[in-house]
Protein backbone atom coordinates (compact mmCIF):
# COMPACT_ATOMS: atom_id res chain seq x y z
CA UNK A 1 0.00 0.00 0.00
CA UNK A 2 2.83 2.39 -0.79
CA UNK A 3 1.96 5.87 -1.99
CA UNK A 4 2.33 6.56 -5.71
CA UNK A 5 3.01 10.25 -5.17
CA UNK A 6 3.70 12.50 -2.21
CA UNK A 7 1.74 15.75 -2.05
CA UNK A 8 -0.50 17.71 0.31
CA UNK A 9 -4.24 18.17 -0.19
CA UNK A 10 -3.42 21.38 -2.06
CA UNK A 11 -1.23 19.46 -4.53
CA UNK A 12 1.99 20.85 -3.10
CA UNK A 13 4.74 18.31 -3.74
CA UNK A 14 6.26 16.92 -0.55
CA UNK A 15 10.01 16.58 -0.95
CA UNK A 16 11.88 13.67 0.55
CA UNK A 17 14.06 15.96 2.63
CA UNK A 18 13.87 19.69 3.40
CA UNK A 19 17.01 21.72 4.03
CA UNK A 20 18.04 25.29 4.75
CA UNK A 21 17.91 26.06 1.03
CA UNK A 22 14.14 25.44 1.00
CA UNK A 23 13.49 28.40 3.31
CA UNK A 24 16.35 30.78 2.59
CA UNK A 25 15.56 31.57 -1.01
CA UNK A 26 14.05 34.94 -1.90
CA UNK A 27 10.59 34.01 -0.60
CA UNK A 28 11.92 32.68 2.69
CA UNK A 29 14.47 35.36 3.52
CA UNK A 30 14.14 36.86 7.01
CA UNK A 31 10.93 34.93 7.68
CA UNK A 32 11.82 33.36 11.05
CA UNK A 33 10.46 36.23 13.15
CA UNK A 34 9.53 36.51 16.79
CA UNK A 35 5.97 36.01 18.02
CA UNK A 36 3.68 38.92 18.87
CA UNK A 37 5.16 41.19 16.22
CA UNK A 38 4.34 41.97 12.58
CA UNK A 39 3.65 39.92 10.50
CA UNK A 40 2.69 37.48 13.28
CA UNK A 41 3.70 34.29 11.45
CA UNK A 42 4.68 32.74 14.78
CA UNK A 43 1.62 33.91 16.72
CA UNK A 44 -0.23 37.12 17.55
CA UNK A 45 0.87 37.22 21.22
CA UNK A 46 4.45 37.04 22.53
CA UNK A 47 3.74 34.32 25.10
CA UNK A 48 0.76 32.63 23.40
CA UNK A 49 -0.59 29.80 25.62
CA UNK A 50 2.00 30.27 28.39
CA UNK A 51 -0.11 33.23 29.53
CA UNK A 52 -3.61 32.04 28.57
CA UNK A 53 -4.84 28.84 26.95
CA UNK A 54 -7.08 28.92 23.91
CA UNK A 55 -10.82 29.07 24.62
CA UNK A 56 -12.40 25.61 24.64
CA UNK A 57 -15.62 26.36 22.83
CA UNK A 58 -17.72 23.26 22.05
CA UNK A 59 -20.30 23.91 19.32
CA UNK A 60 -23.72 22.70 20.47
CA UNK A 61 -27.43 23.18 19.93
CA UNK A 62 -30.36 20.95 19.07
CA UNK A 63 -34.14 20.66 19.40
CA UNK A 64 -35.51 23.35 21.73
CA UNK A 65 -33.89 26.09 23.79
CA UNK A 66 -34.64 24.13 26.96
CA UNK A 67 -32.76 21.03 25.79
CA UNK A 68 -29.82 23.00 24.41
CA UNK A 69 -29.52 24.93 27.67
CA UNK A 70 -29.11 21.61 29.48
CA UNK A 71 -26.28 20.61 27.11
CA UNK A 72 -24.52 23.97 27.60
CA UNK A 73 -24.62 23.66 31.36
CA UNK A 74 -23.41 20.04 31.10
CA UNK A 75 -20.38 21.13 29.06
CA UNK A 76 -19.60 24.05 31.38
CA UNK A 77 -19.77 21.66 34.34
CA UNK A 78 -17.08 19.57 32.62
CA UNK A 79 -14.69 22.43 31.92
CA UNK A 80 -15.83 24.18 28.73
CA UNK A 81 -14.68 27.81 28.79
CA UNK A 82 -16.78 29.40 26.02
CA UNK A 83 -20.28 29.00 24.60
CA UNK A 84 -20.84 28.20 20.90
CA UNK A 85 -24.42 28.10 19.62
CA UNK A 86 -25.63 26.03 16.67
CA UNK A 87 -28.97 27.15 15.20
CA UNK A 88 -31.35 25.01 13.17
CA UNK A 89 -31.85 25.65 9.45
CA UNK A 90 -35.22 27.47 9.76
CA UNK A 91 -33.62 29.97 12.18
CA UNK A 92 -30.67 30.42 9.81
CA UNK A 93 -32.99 30.92 6.82
CA UNK A 94 -35.39 33.29 8.56
CA UNK A 95 -38.41 30.97 8.90
CA UNK A 96 -40.43 30.47 12.07
CA UNK A 97 -40.84 26.93 13.36
CA UNK A 98 -44.49 26.76 12.26
CA UNK A 99 -43.72 27.82 8.69
CA UNK A 100 -44.56 25.12 6.10
CA UNK A 101 -41.00 25.56 4.77
CA UNK A 102 -39.54 24.77 8.20
CA UNK A 103 -41.45 21.61 9.12
CA UNK A 104 -38.85 18.93 8.36
CA UNK A 105 -35.88 20.82 9.83
CA UNK A 106 -37.04 22.29 13.16
CA UNK A 107 -34.39 21.55 15.80
CA UNK A 108 -32.51 19.08 13.58
CA UNK A 109 -29.12 20.69 12.94
CA UNK A 110 -29.21 23.15 15.81
CA UNK A 111 -31.50 24.85 18.28
CA UNK A 112 -34.76 26.46 17.14
CA UNK A 113 -34.89 30.14 18.06
CA UNK A 114 -38.11 31.86 16.99
CA UNK A 115 -37.95 34.97 19.17
CA UNK A 116 -36.44 36.69 22.18
CA UNK A 117 -38.46 34.29 24.34
CA UNK A 118 -36.41 31.32 23.09
CA UNK A 119 -33.12 33.17 23.58
CA UNK A 120 -34.10 33.94 27.18
CA UNK A 121 -34.61 30.21 27.78
CA UNK A 122 -31.45 29.23 25.88
CA UNK A 123 -29.25 31.45 28.05
CA UNK A 124 -30.99 30.84 31.38
CA UNK A 125 -28.55 30.62 34.31
CA UNK A 126 -25.59 31.35 32.02
CA UNK A 127 -23.66 34.42 33.27
CA UNK A 128 -23.31 36.62 30.18
CA UNK A 129 -21.02 39.01 32.05
CA UNK A 130 -18.44 36.24 32.52
CA UNK A 131 -18.60 34.09 29.38
CA UNK A 132 -17.78 34.60 25.72
CA UNK A 133 -20.42 33.40 23.29
CA UNK A 134 -20.03 32.48 19.63
CA UNK A 135 -23.14 32.27 17.44
CA UNK A 136 -22.94 30.56 14.06
CA UNK A 137 -25.53 32.65 12.26
CA UNK A 138 -25.33 34.61 9.02
CA UNK A 139 -28.40 35.77 7.08
CA UNK A 140 -30.29 36.41 10.34
CA UNK A 141 -27.21 37.44 12.32
CA UNK A 142 -28.57 40.90 13.18
CA UNK A 143 -31.77 39.46 14.65
CA UNK A 144 -30.01 36.82 16.79
CA UNK A 145 -27.42 39.32 17.99
CA UNK A 146 -30.25 41.67 18.97
CA UNK A 147 -31.86 38.83 20.95
CA UNK A 148 -28.57 38.19 22.78
CA UNK A 149 -28.16 41.88 23.62
CA UNK A 150 -31.67 42.13 25.07
CA UNK A 151 -31.16 38.99 27.19
CA UNK A 152 -27.99 40.60 28.52
CA UNK A 153 -29.97 43.74 29.39
CA UNK A 154 -32.55 41.62 31.21
CA UNK A 155 -29.72 39.98 33.19
CA UNK A 156 -28.50 43.45 34.15
CA UNK A 157 -25.28 43.16 32.14
CA UNK A 158 -23.81 46.34 30.68
CA UNK A 159 -23.96 45.92 26.87
CA UNK A 160 -20.41 47.23 26.62
CA UNK A 161 -19.23 44.22 28.65
CA UNK A 162 -20.80 41.53 26.50
CA UNK A 163 -18.16 39.38 24.80
CA UNK A 164 -18.48 37.05 21.86
CA UNK A 165 -18.69 36.60 18.12
CA UNK A 166 -21.34 36.32 15.46
CA UNK A 167 -20.38 34.59 12.25
CA UNK A 168 -22.15 37.20 10.08
CA UNK A 169 -20.22 35.95 7.02
CA UNK A 170 -22.79 35.97 4.24
CA UNK A 171 -20.37 35.70 1.31
CA UNK A 172 -19.32 32.15 2.16
CA UNK A 173 -23.02 31.20 2.23
CA UNK A 174 -23.27 31.98 -1.48
CA UNK A 175 -19.99 30.15 -2.12
CA UNK A 176 -20.31 26.99 -0.08
CA UNK A 177 -23.24 26.59 2.27
CA UNK A 178 -26.49 28.06 0.97
CA UNK A 179 -28.18 29.63 4.00
CA UNK A 180 -28.53 33.05 2.42
CA UNK A 181 -31.79 34.99 2.07
CA UNK A 182 -31.24 38.31 0.34
CA UNK A 183 -29.07 39.28 -2.66
CA UNK A 184 -25.42 40.15 -1.95
CA UNK A 185 -25.77 43.96 -1.92
CA UNK A 186 -28.42 44.28 0.85
CA UNK A 187 -26.77 41.40 2.71
CA UNK A 188 -23.47 43.31 2.78
CA UNK A 189 -25.39 46.38 3.96
CA UNK A 190 -26.63 44.42 6.98
CA UNK A 191 -23.09 43.20 7.72
CA UNK A 192 -21.75 46.76 7.71
CA UNK A 193 -24.71 48.01 9.77
CA UNK A 194 -23.66 45.57 12.49
CA UNK A 195 -20.02 46.74 12.25
CA UNK A 196 -21.11 50.35 12.71
CA UNK A 197 -23.56 49.82 15.58
CA UNK A 198 -21.27 47.51 17.53
CA UNK A 199 -18.27 49.80 17.17
CA UNK A 200 -20.14 52.36 19.28
CA UNK A 201 -22.29 50.15 21.50
CA UNK A 202 -20.77 46.66 21.74
CA UNK A 203 -17.00 47.26 21.73
CA UNK A 204 -15.89 43.82 22.99
CA UNK A 205 -17.91 41.89 20.40
CA UNK A 206 -16.32 40.35 17.31
CA UNK A 207 -18.69 41.55 14.62
CA UNK A 208 -17.81 38.89 12.04
CA UNK A 209 -16.12 35.51 11.91
CA UNK A 210 -14.94 35.20 8.34
CA UNK A 211 -15.25 31.52 7.71
CA UNK A 212 -13.11 29.16 5.71
CA UNK A 213 -14.57 26.25 7.63
CA UNK A 214 -17.60 25.74 5.41
CA UNK A 215 -15.57 26.34 2.26
CA UNK A 216 -13.34 23.43 3.32
CA UNK A 217 -16.33 21.30 4.30
CA UNK A 218 -17.72 21.82 0.80
CA UNK A 219 -14.58 20.17 -0.60
CA UNK A 220 -11.97 22.87 -1.12
CA UNK A 221 -8.23 22.38 -0.67
CA UNK A 222 -6.32 24.10 2.14
CA UNK A 223 -5.06 26.76 -0.31
CA UNK A 224 -8.59 27.43 -1.61
CA UNK A 225 -9.90 27.65 1.95
CA UNK A 226 -7.31 30.28 2.81
CA UNK A 227 -7.55 32.21 -0.48
CA UNK A 228 -11.35 32.39 -0.63
CA UNK A 229 -11.62 33.30 3.06
CA UNK A 230 -9.17 36.20 2.79
CA UNK A 231 -10.73 37.33 -0.50
CA UNK A 232 -14.07 37.50 1.33
CA UNK A 233 -12.41 39.40 4.17
CA UNK A 234 -10.99 41.95 1.73
CA UNK A 235 -14.50 42.44 0.33
CA UNK A 236 -15.95 43.11 3.81
CA UNK A 237 -13.23 45.64 4.57
CA UNK A 238 -13.84 47.42 1.26
CA UNK A 239 -17.60 47.54 1.91
CA UNK A 240 -17.07 48.89 5.43
CA UNK A 241 -14.76 51.63 4.14
CA UNK A 242 -17.33 52.56 1.47
CA UNK A 243 -19.96 52.88 4.19
CA UNK A 244 -17.82 55.52 5.91
CA UNK A 245 -16.13 53.49 8.65
CA UNK A 246 -12.48 54.09 9.56
CA UNK A 247 -10.26 51.05 9.11
CA UNK A 248 -8.86 51.06 12.65
CA UNK A 249 -12.32 51.52 14.18
CA UNK A 250 -13.52 48.08 13.06
CA UNK A 251 -10.54 46.00 11.90
CA UNK A 252 -9.60 44.90 15.41
CA UNK A 253 -12.99 43.22 15.84
CA UNK A 254 -12.73 41.09 12.70
CA UNK A 255 -12.13 37.43 13.43
CA UNK A 256 -11.68 34.27 11.37
CA UNK A 257 -12.84 30.65 11.48
CA UNK A 258 -10.81 27.85 9.90
CA UNK A 259 -11.11 24.12 9.43
CA UNK A 260 -8.71 21.65 11.00
CA UNK A 261 -8.04 18.84 8.52
CA UNK A 262 -5.97 15.66 8.49
CA UNK A 263 -2.81 16.70 6.63
CA UNK A 264 -1.03 17.72 9.81
CA UNK A 265 1.92 19.84 8.68
CA UNK A 266 -0.07 21.48 5.87
CA UNK A 267 -2.66 22.61 8.43
CA UNK A 268 -0.03 24.07 10.76
CA UNK A 269 1.50 25.91 7.80
CA UNK A 270 -1.93 27.14 6.63
CA UNK A 271 -2.60 28.87 9.95
CA UNK A 272 0.85 30.47 9.99
CA UNK A 273 0.49 31.67 6.39
CA UNK A 274 -2.98 33.10 7.15
CA UNK A 275 -1.59 35.36 9.89
CA UNK A 276 1.25 36.64 7.73
CA UNK A 277 -0.98 37.27 4.71
CA UNK A 278 -3.62 39.15 6.70
CA UNK A 279 -1.04 41.31 8.50
CA UNK A 280 0.41 42.41 5.16
CA UNK A 281 -3.03 42.98 3.61
CA UNK A 282 -4.20 45.17 6.49
CA UNK A 283 -0.99 47.15 6.90
CA UNK A 284 0.19 47.51 3.32
CA UNK A 285 -3.02 47.37 1.29
CA UNK A 286 -5.50 49.13 3.60
CA UNK A 287 -3.09 51.28 5.58
CA UNK A 288 -4.28 50.21 9.03
CA UNK A 289 -2.16 51.88 11.69
CA UNK A 290 -2.96 49.92 14.85
CA UNK A 291 -1.17 46.66 15.53
CA UNK A 292 -4.47 45.08 16.63
CA UNK A 293 -5.85 45.76 13.15
CA UNK A 294 -3.07 43.65 11.62
CA UNK A 295 -3.72 40.60 13.81
CA UNK A 296 -5.57 37.61 12.43
CA UNK A 297 -7.41 36.04 15.36
CA UNK A 298 -9.12 32.76 14.58
CA UNK A 299 -11.26 29.93 15.87
CA UNK A 300 -10.72 26.38 14.62
CA UNK A 301 -13.16 23.50 14.35
CA UNK A 302 -11.93 20.04 13.51
CA UNK A 303 -13.09 18.76 10.13
CA UNK A 304 -16.62 17.40 10.15
CA UNK A 305 -16.24 16.04 6.63
CA UNK A 306 -13.28 13.92 7.74
CA UNK A 307 -15.39 11.97 10.24
CA UNK A 308 -16.33 8.50 9.05
CA UNK A 309 -19.27 6.26 9.92
CA UNK A 310 -16.94 3.26 9.56
CA UNK A 311 -15.03 2.41 12.74
CA UNK A 312 -16.12 5.58 14.51
CA UNK A 313 -13.50 5.19 17.24
CA UNK A 314 -10.93 6.18 14.60
CA UNK A 315 -12.57 9.62 14.57
CA UNK A 316 -11.14 10.26 18.03
CA UNK A 317 -7.65 9.92 16.57
CA UNK A 318 -8.50 12.14 13.58
CA UNK A 319 -9.92 14.85 15.84
CA UNK A 320 -6.88 14.69 18.15
CA UNK A 321 -4.46 15.22 15.25
CA UNK A 322 -6.56 18.06 13.83
CA UNK A 323 -6.86 19.75 17.23
CA UNK A 324 -3.12 19.44 17.82
CA UNK A 325 -2.44 21.04 14.42
CA UNK A 326 -4.69 23.95 15.36
CA UNK A 327 -2.87 24.43 18.67
CA UNK A 328 0.56 24.23 17.04
CA UNK A 329 -0.74 26.68 14.45
CA UNK A 330 -1.72 29.19 17.15
CA UNK A 331 -5.53 29.13 17.29
CA UNK A 332 -7.37 31.42 19.75
CA UNK A 333 -10.29 29.06 20.33
CA UNK A 334 -11.11 25.50 19.40
CA UNK A 335 -14.01 23.10 18.92
CA UNK A 336 -13.31 19.38 18.76
CA UNK A 337 -15.91 17.27 16.95
CA UNK A 338 -17.49 14.26 18.58
CA UNK A 339 -16.72 10.77 17.27
CA UNK A 340 -20.38 9.96 16.48
CA UNK A 341 -21.17 13.04 14.37
CA UNK A 342 -20.98 11.03 11.13
CA UNK A 343 -24.08 9.19 12.39
CA UNK A 344 -26.10 11.68 14.41
CA UNK A 345 -26.03 14.67 16.69
CA UNK A 346 -23.39 14.08 19.39
CA UNK A 347 -24.33 12.12 22.49
CA UNK A 348 -23.45 13.57 25.91
CA UNK A 349 -20.61 11.08 26.40
CA UNK A 350 -19.11 11.70 22.95
CA UNK A 351 -19.32 15.48 23.44
CA UNK A 352 -17.53 15.16 26.78
CA UNK A 353 -14.80 12.98 25.23
CA UNK A 354 -14.30 15.61 22.52
CA UNK A 355 -13.84 18.26 25.20
CA UNK A 356 -11.48 15.99 27.14
CA UNK A 357 -9.36 15.70 23.97
CA UNK A 358 -8.66 19.43 24.13
CA UNK A 359 -7.97 19.26 27.85
CA UNK A 360 -5.42 16.46 27.45
CA UNK A 361 -3.61 18.47 24.76
CA UNK A 362 -3.70 21.58 26.95
CA UNK A 363 -2.70 20.09 30.28
CA UNK A 364 -0.76 16.90 29.55
CA UNK A 365 1.04 17.14 26.21
CA UNK A 366 3.33 20.06 27.06
CA UNK A 367 2.85 21.70 23.65
CA UNK A 368 1.18 24.75 25.21
CA UNK A 369 4.47 25.57 26.94
CA UNK A 370 6.08 26.42 23.58
CA UNK A 371 5.38 29.36 21.28
CA UNK A 372 5.22 28.13 17.65
CA UNK A 373 7.33 25.03 18.42
CA UNK A 374 7.47 24.04 14.72
CA UNK A 375 8.78 27.45 13.67
CA UNK A 376 12.16 27.05 11.99
CA UNK A 377 11.36 23.58 10.72
CA UNK A 378 12.54 23.52 7.13
CA UNK A 379 9.44 21.57 6.08
CA UNK A 380 6.94 23.79 7.92
CA UNK A 381 8.58 27.05 6.84
CA UNK A 382 8.71 25.87 3.22
CA UNK A 383 5.04 24.81 3.31
CA UNK A 384 4.08 28.14 4.91
CA UNK A 385 5.79 30.04 2.08
CA UNK A 386 4.29 27.83 -0.63
CA UNK A 387 0.73 28.05 0.74
CA UNK A 388 1.04 31.83 1.02
CA UNK A 389 2.24 32.13 -2.58
CA UNK A 390 -0.51 29.91 -4.00
CA UNK A 391 -3.23 31.64 -1.97
CA UNK A 392 -2.06 35.11 -3.03
CA UNK A 393 -2.08 33.98 -6.66
CA UNK A 394 -5.69 32.82 -6.23
CA UNK A 395 -6.73 36.14 -4.64
CA UNK A 396 -5.11 38.06 -7.51
CA UNK A 397 -6.98 35.90 -10.02
CA UNK A 398 -10.30 36.50 -8.22
CA UNK A 399 -9.75 40.25 -8.29
CA UNK A 400 -8.91 40.20 -12.00
CA UNK A 401 -12.28 38.53 -12.60
CA UNK A 402 -14.08 41.41 -10.86
CA UNK A 403 -13.87 40.41 -7.21
CA UNK A 404 -15.69 37.99 -4.93
CA UNK A 405 -19.28 39.07 -5.64
CA UNK A 406 -18.75 38.88 -9.41
CA UNK A 407 -17.15 35.44 -9.01
CA UNK A 408 -20.07 34.27 -6.87
CA UNK A 409 -22.65 35.48 -9.37
CA UNK A 410 -20.95 33.70 -12.27
CA UNK A 411 -20.42 30.54 -10.18
CA UNK A 412 -16.63 30.56 -10.49
CA UNK A 413 -15.77 30.00 -6.81
CA UNK A 414 -18.43 27.32 -6.44
CA UNK A 415 -17.10 25.55 -9.53
CA UNK A 416 -13.53 25.60 -8.23
CA UNK A 417 -14.61 23.93 -4.99
CA UNK A 418 -16.72 21.34 -6.82
CA UNK A 419 -13.81 20.36 -9.06
CA UNK A 420 -11.48 20.01 -6.09
CA UNK A 421 -14.06 18.01 -4.13
CA UNK A 422 -14.60 15.62 -7.05
CA UNK A 423 -10.87 15.14 -7.52
CA UNK A 424 -10.41 14.34 -3.82
CA UNK A 425 -13.23 11.78 -3.85
CA UNK A 426 -11.73 10.18 -6.95
CA UNK A 427 -8.38 9.93 -5.18
CA UNK A 428 -10.06 7.97 -2.36
CA UNK A 429 -11.88 5.67 -4.77
CA UNK A 430 -8.66 5.07 -6.71
CA UNK A 431 -6.73 4.49 -3.47
CA UNK A 432 -4.35 7.35 -4.14
CA UNK A 433 -5.57 8.77 -0.81
CA UNK A 434 -6.02 6.30 2.05
CA UNK A 435 -8.81 6.55 4.65
CA UNK A 436 -8.51 3.98 7.42
CA UNK A 437 -11.64 1.89 7.72
CA UNK A 438 -13.03 3.13 4.42
CA UNK A 439 -10.68 2.05 1.62
CA UNK A 440 -8.00 0.39 3.74
CA UNK A 441 -8.20 -1.86 6.85
CA UNK A 442 -11.97 -2.32 6.46
CA UNK A 443 -14.01 -4.43 8.87
CA UNK A 444 -17.52 -5.84 9.00
CA UNK A 445 -19.29 -3.76 11.64
CA UNK A 446 -22.59 -3.81 13.44
CA UNK A 447 -24.61 -0.63 13.28
CA UNK A 448 -24.79 1.35 16.49
CA UNK A 449 -28.13 0.78 18.19
CA UNK A 450 -28.06 4.00 20.19
CA UNK A 451 -27.65 7.37 18.52
CA UNK A 452 -28.82 10.80 19.58
CA UNK A 453 -32.27 11.56 18.15
CA UNK A 454 -34.61 14.54 18.28
CA UNK A 455 -37.80 13.85 20.23
CA UNK A 456 -40.70 14.79 17.96
CA UNK A 457 -42.66 15.92 21.01
CA UNK A 458 -40.15 18.70 21.60
CA UNK A 459 -40.80 20.04 18.09
CA UNK A 460 -44.54 20.15 18.74
CA UNK A 461 -43.81 21.93 22.00
CA UNK A 462 -41.69 24.51 20.17
CA UNK A 463 -44.48 25.28 17.70
CA UNK A 464 -47.09 25.50 20.46
CA UNK A 465 -44.86 27.87 22.46
CA UNK A 466 -44.47 30.12 19.41
CA UNK A 467 -48.19 30.27 18.74
CA UNK A 468 -48.88 31.11 22.39
CA UNK A 469 -46.34 33.94 22.21
CA UNK A 470 -48.12 35.49 19.24
CA UNK A 471 -51.37 35.59 21.21
CA UNK A 472 -49.99 37.12 24.40
CA UNK A 473 -47.57 39.74 23.05
CA UNK A 474 -48.52 43.32 22.12
CA UNK A 475 -49.41 42.80 18.44
CA UNK A 476 -49.83 46.50 17.74
CA UNK A 477 -46.33 47.20 19.03
CA UNK A 478 -44.92 44.45 16.81
CA UNK A 479 -46.70 45.72 13.69
CA UNK A 480 -45.47 49.26 14.28
CA UNK A 481 -41.84 48.20 14.84
CA UNK A 482 -41.88 46.04 11.69
CA UNK A 483 -43.36 48.91 9.70
CA UNK A 484 -40.54 51.21 10.84
CA UNK A 485 -38.00 48.54 9.88
CA UNK A 486 -39.54 48.24 6.43
CA UNK A 487 -39.44 51.99 5.83
CA UNK A 488 -35.80 52.17 6.97
CA UNK A 489 -34.88 49.28 4.66
CA UNK A 490 -36.30 51.24 1.71
CA UNK A 491 -33.78 54.01 2.32
CA UNK A 492 -30.36 53.78 0.74
CA UNK A 493 -28.16 53.98 3.79
CA UNK A 494 -30.00 54.08 7.12
CA UNK A 495 -28.59 51.65 9.70
CA UNK A 496 -31.15 48.88 10.14
CA UNK A 497 -29.80 47.37 13.35
CA UNK A 498 -31.59 49.75 15.78
CA UNK A 499 -34.90 48.93 14.06
CA UNK A 500 -34.24 45.20 14.32
CA UNK A 501 -33.36 45.65 17.98
CA UNK A 502 -36.64 47.48 18.56
CA UNK A 503 -38.63 44.70 16.88
CA UNK A 504 -36.86 42.02 18.93
CA UNK A 505 -37.65 43.83 22.19
CA UNK A 506 -41.35 43.64 21.27
CA UNK A 507 -41.02 39.87 20.64
CA UNK A 508 -41.31 40.04 16.88
CA UNK A 509 -40.24 36.66 15.52
CA UNK A 510 -37.21 35.81 13.43
CA UNK A 511 -39.55 34.95 10.55
CA UNK A 512 -41.49 38.22 10.80
CA UNK A 513 -38.32 40.33 10.78
CA UNK A 514 -36.86 38.33 7.89
CA UNK A 515 -40.08 38.54 5.87
CA UNK A 516 -40.19 42.31 6.39
CA UNK A 517 -36.74 42.57 4.80
CA UNK A 518 -37.66 40.02 2.11
CA UNK A 519 -40.48 42.35 1.06
CA UNK A 520 -37.92 45.10 0.39
CA UNK A 521 -34.78 43.24 -0.71
CA UNK A 522 -36.24 40.14 -2.33
CA UNK A 523 -34.57 36.71 -2.22
CA UNK A 524 -31.37 35.70 -3.95
CA UNK A 525 -31.70 33.14 -6.75
CA UNK A 526 -28.46 31.90 -8.36
CA UNK A 527 -28.45 32.53 -12.11
CA UNK A 528 -25.85 29.94 -13.14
Amino acid sequence: MNKKKFETTSHIEVKELYTREDVEGESGKNRIETSGAFPFTRGIYPSMYRKKLWTMRQYAGFATAEESNKRYRYLFDHGQTGLSVAFDLPTQMGFDSDSPKAFAEVGRSGVAIDSLQDMEILLKNLPLDRISTSMTINATAATLLACYIVVGEKQGVDTKKLQGTIQNDILKEYIARGTYIYPPEPSLRLVCNIFSWCQKNLPQWNTISISGYHIREAGSSAVQELAFTLANAITYVEQALKSGLNIDDFAGRLSFFFNGHNNFLEEVAKFRAARRMWANIMKNRFGAKLQRSWMLRFHTQTGGSTLMANQIENNVVRVTLQALAAVLGGTQSLHTNSKDEALSLPSDSAAKLALRTQQVIAYESGVADFVDPLGGSYAVESLTNEIEKKALDYISFIEKRGGVVACIEEGFLQSEIQKESYAYQQSIENKEQFVVGVNIFQENEKKLSKVQKIDERSIKKQISKLQTLRKKRNSKLVRESLSRLEQAAKTASENLFPYILEAVRGYATVGEISNTLRNVFGEYKPSF
